[in-house]
């Protein structure tokens, strides 16, 4: 049921505005512990520079070999302008995916529900 409702709930985002998409430099990491806004690191979780990407952000990862849905949850002084860090729980695969230009799409532009971006 809360799948569903998830699901409901990004297609309604969809909906309301056209998301916008943009290039950005990507990286991977594998180091656990608590991310910036408190949560554990897990699967679906990115860290970006909080000036492009505020915390709470969802984006869609468009190509590569993580394409899907992600929330931004983590920052890092190293990740800065338009570059994401995606975190994998397999070291040996965080390390070998290296650095990749993707395609993402933002569905929702911080915490704010209504924040959607217009396509640019």
């Amino acid at each position: 049921m809360r799948r569903v409702a998830a699901l409901l709930l990004l297609f309604a985002i969809g909906v309301a505005a056209s998301p916008s998409t943009m290039r950005v430099k990507a990286t991977a990491y594998c180091q656990s512990g608590k991310t910036q806004s408190g949560t554990r690191a897990r699967s679906g979780i990115v860290a970006a520079d909080p000036a492009v990407l505020p915390v709470g952000t969802i984006l869609r990862i468009i190509d590569g070999p993580s394409s899907g849905l992600y929330t931004v949850m983590d920052t890092g002084s190293a990740i800065k302008g338009r570059k994401i860090d995606i975190f994998i729980p397999d070291c040996d695969r965080a390390q070998k995916f290296g650095e990749k230009t993707l395609r993402v799409r933002i569905l929702r532009h911080g915490w704010n529900p209504k924040a959607t971006p217009s396509e640019s």
